[in-house]
Order: C-alpha cells, then structure tokens, then sequence
C-alpha cells in the first residue's frame, strides 16, 4: 500500500496530493482512490497499513514543514518492517490501558511473541559475561581486595586480558573500525575451533549485531533497482528491508513447506532465470540457517548443493548464522557455510562468502548490547579496502558488544573456575527452549485448520492457518492482510502479540504467523490455553 501512495502521489496535483494523504492517514478509502482507479488499470492492494502511530488530527498542525510524506526519501517510504510494525503498536497501548485500568481485560499482561529478545521475557544473563563486562567497564574494581570474593578468577583474568588490548583500557574508547584486534584474534580463533579450518582475524569486522553488518554488505553489492539479491520467502524483514533502502531489488526464492521449510536448487535456478529475463543482475544469495521465521535447519548436502550454485552463477553467498546454536532436534546439527565450502576443497578464490553472527541469539540472548561481527571471505584487497572505508564511516562498533563476540567464541574452559557454572547456565537456557519449541509446536498442530512444521532451530514457530472464507471478508472490510486480522483479533482477546506472515512474506493465498518460544516456561501453559480458546472461538464466529 505505501509504494502504491508513493508512486500515486507523483502522479497527482499538489491539492489532491494532500487530499490522498489524508485518506491515507485516516487509514481509510476515499474518493480519490476510486476516481483515479477507474481512470487506470492499476488494482489497490488491500494489504496491512501501518498507521497506529499516526494521530490524523496532527496531520493539518504540520502542513507548513519542509517535510513531508511527500518530500522524504522515497525508499523509506517503500520499507517496511512487520516484527515491530502496527501490531506491536496496538500491543503497547494495550499494556498502557492494563497499566491505567488494572482488570480492565480479561488478562494482566501482554506477552510478546513478536521477537527474539530473550532477556525482556525473563531469561538471565550469562554470569561469566556480564562479570567480565562489568570489571571491563571499570577497572579500577580489579585492585580491590573484596573484587576477589565477588567474582570468579577466570573473569578477573579475562578483564586484564581485554583490557590490555583496548586503546587506553577504555571502553569508552574508539577502536578500529573493524574492531579491536585482540578481540579479532579471540574471534578468529573461536571459528577455527569451531570448524576446523583457519580463520583470519583481518576477514572480521565486529558490527552492532548482525544488522549493522548486513546493510553494509548491501551498500557495496546494491547499485542499482536493476541489482537483485535473492532472498528466502517467508524471510526476515531486515532484508527486504535493507534492499529497499539501498535501492534494489528481492527476487525470491520460495522455501517448500510441504518438506519442512525445504531449499531447492531448482526454484533457485528459476527465479534466477526469472530475473535475468527481466534485466536484473543477481549479485547473492540469502541464506538464513538456522531459518527465521520458519525454524529449519539445513541438511549438510543441501548445503554443498547452494555452494555450487553459488559457485557456478558467481553469486556471495550471505550466511545468515545467527542461530547456529539454537538446534534443538538430535537429527540436525549446524554447519557454517564456510565449513561446507572448505570440505569441498574451495579456498578464497572459489566462492565470495559472508558469515554473519550476533551476541543476540543463541542461549546467551545479549540484544540490548548489540554485538556481532561478519567473516568477509572470497574477496580481492582492493575490495576488501571498499568494505572497510564503509566500516569506517561508522567509525566502530560499541566496545562491549566487541567483548562479548570475544566471550560468545572463547567460554570459559575446563579447569577455569567458571566453567561448570557457565556450561550449566547455557545448556538449562538451550534445554528449556527446546521444551518450549515442543510444546507449542504441538499445541498449534491441536488447533483447527493449523499445521506447523517441526521446529528444529532458532526461536520461532512459523504456523500456517487455513482461515475461513468469511473471516477472510472481514479482514478485506477492515483494510487488512486474513493474517493480520487474526493477530490483531488474537491481540486483543488474549494479550498475546505474534507477527503476521504477510509481513514476512509468503506464497500468495497461504497465511501464518510467526510465535517465539522465547516466554519462560511457567508461562507456556498461560499462551497455550488463551491462544486455544481464542482460536476455537474466532473459527466459531467466522465458520462458513
């Protein structure tokens, strides 16, 4: 709907340009709409309009700024990012109004199922991490005689160690701009480890997350609307996001549900095809593995199969591996890309390869202090030179996020005086979560026209919804996705926020939703009782 608004308004008189913007913010469809349509071919999309956060009263105070809808950047307008989109909004005032009228529903609270932000629905910090952190963060701690008493020797020890290679043994310092290189060190070593092949602590730049060090990536392939990056469908808003930004094109790739979220070579092959007839140039390849939202984890040989294409159609492969420690099936393991690539015999010259990881996902769950990084492979000096004036521009990355990417790939060890406390804080986080995915997987799988696939990996349950007919007109009337009718019905019965699959993508006339199994797991039994009665109830008022 807002790159139809977008493209429409271009198309108007200054007076009925601000007419159409007001319809638009009254979130409603007026004249303007139906007179230009029966003027052209073009067909409005019923789909979901983000307009929560807009009081149209407040349209009128502001007819005199320099800015407006009409004079932004265009590509912003285009982007959209469903996960913290209308939905959440809603969710928000809701919270405020049970804040305000305590008993005003027939719930307390809202439990967000939206996003995977471990620690905002309860779950604890790694304790290694953040005594680390903290004696990072002040030093002068490390000569008080108590310092002994209030934290283990081997984060004492850890503290010097990062201190000492921290410029001014400050975090409150700038670093490199790929970040500080005893921390690039650490890393490299970790993934070394982790794979058995070298890593180069000059091919890490550390990032503010994963995100930070997608958009870089896209700024350098992106040229052009007629560069195209090939991109999972259903898949993360971040990419389709970050496309539209730097101005080019998604091409999709459809992920098959009916074989678990399954990636083909084939529909690979024919959306590539597919968009070179149209004059796009494919520049990568998206992989997110573990998948986000749909929670599958890739076979190795599925694997080798997307480097070869990869390979063959000199594409860089983006590796989205943000989840590499969420497996929760004993059938599946994770294997970096990179790891793949190297088993069969291809080295830096045969495939350009971007890993991404972040200190948010995993068992420890670190959203808040933004931390990540991104191992560029396959790539000649003079462009490695090109990403690094882009990283550059950003001057670094905040220096406790760089600390604990150093943590995430170098825990303690057997025989530090951490490591049996740490090990059993991380494996009770990643086995209580993968009870978690269980249960709910199995309580969306009871609900009427519901099937969910097997939840092998990450933090989320993608189900699908066979909605009726008639629930289906009720969300055309309303100006909404079938989807994010229910979320927005689902919301207001139950408190419960889950994503709509519209925003994340899907094959046309298929609906699903995205849930977390991130809530604690005093808390499942409450989601799976109030999301049971609401679906019974919503499929019994729309039956056809």
């Amino acid at each position: 709907m807002r790159r139809f608004v977008a493209d429409l308004s271009r198309k108007l008189t200054p007076e009925r340009r601000k007419n159409l913007v007001t319809c638009v913010l009254q979130h409603r469809t007026c004249s303007l709409f139906s007179s230009f349509q029966s003027q052209s071919s073009v067909v409005i999309p019923i789909r979901f309009l983000n307009t929560a956060s807009v009081d149209p009263s407040m349209a009128s105070d502001y007819s005199g700024s320099p800015v407006t809808l009409d004079t932004i950047n265009i590509k912003v307008l285009n982007c959209e990012y469903a996960v913290r989109g209308e939905i959440v909004t809603l969710a928000q005032k809701l919270e405020q109004e049970l804040k305000e009228n305590p008993g005003s529903r027939s719930f307390d609270e809202i439990l967000y199922c939206n996003i995977g932000n471990p620690q905002s629905l309860g779950q604890q910090p790694i304790t290694f991490f953040r005594e680390v952190l903290a004696l990072c963060d002040h030093p002068t701690i490390l000569d008080r005689a108590e310092t002994q008493g209030l934290f283990s020797a081997d984060s004492i020890e850890r503290a010097f160690q990062i201190l000492d290679q921290i410029p001014g043994r400050a975090t409150g310092a700038y670093s490199h701009s790929q970040g500080i290189k005893g921390l690039r060190d650490t890393i490299a070593s970790g993934i070394e480890a982790r794979d058995g092949y070298p890593a180069d602590p000059n091919d890490i730049f550390l990032t503010d997350g994963a995100s930070p060090a997608v958009h870089m990536m896209m700024q350098l392939l992106i040229r052009s609307e007629k560069d195209g990056i090939l991109c999972p469908i259903p898949q993360y808003p971040l990419y389709s996001a970050s496309i539209t930004l730097h101005g080019g094109t998604l091409v999709p790739y459809y992920l098959d549900e009916a074989t678990g979220w399954g990636l083909e070579i084939s529909e690979l092959k024919n959306q590539l095809e597919a968009a070179k007839s149209k004059g796009i140039s494919i520049r990568a390849l998206v992989v997110i593995n573990p998948g986000n939202p749909t929670g599958q984890v890739l076979s190795e040989s599925n694997q080798k199969e997307i480097v070869e294409f990869c390979k063959k159609e000199k594409l860089v492969l983006l590796a989205d591996e943000v989840y590499q420690e969420n497996i929760y099936v004993p059938d599946k393991q994770f294997h970096s890309f990179k790891k793949v690539s190297r088993t069969m015999g291809y080295g830096e010259k045969d495939i350009s390869l971007v890993s991404f990881q972040s200190v948010s996902k995993g068992y420890h769950g670190e959203c808040g202090k933004r931390g990540g990084y991104m191992e560029v492979t396959g790539f000649s000096p003079d462009i490695r030179e090109q990403i690094y004036k882009v990283a550059s521009v950003n001057l670094c990355s905040n220096i406790s996020g760089q600390i604990l990417a150093s943590l995430v790939m170098s825990p303690p060890k057997v025989g530090d005086e951490s490591y049996e406390s740490y090990f059993a804080e991380k494996d009770a986080i990643l086995s209580s979560l993968a009870k978690r995915a269980k249960t709910l997987e199995a309580a969306l799988n009871s609900l009427e026209g519901v099937t969910c696939n097997r939840a092998e990996g990450a933090m989320y349950l993608f189900p699908r919804i066979e909605l009726p007919k008639k629930a289906i007109e009720a969300a055309k009337s309303a100006n909404k996705a079938p989807d994010a009718f229910y979320a927005a019905r689902l919301l207001d019965a139950t408190g419960i926020v889950v994503v709509p699959g519209s925003g994340f993508r899907q094959v046309p006339g298929t609906w699903h939703f995205r849930c977390t199994i991130l809530p604690q797991e005093d808390r499942i039994p409450a989601i799976v009782t109030r999301l049971t009665e609401f679906h019974k109830g919503f499929m019994d008022e729309f039956r056809d």
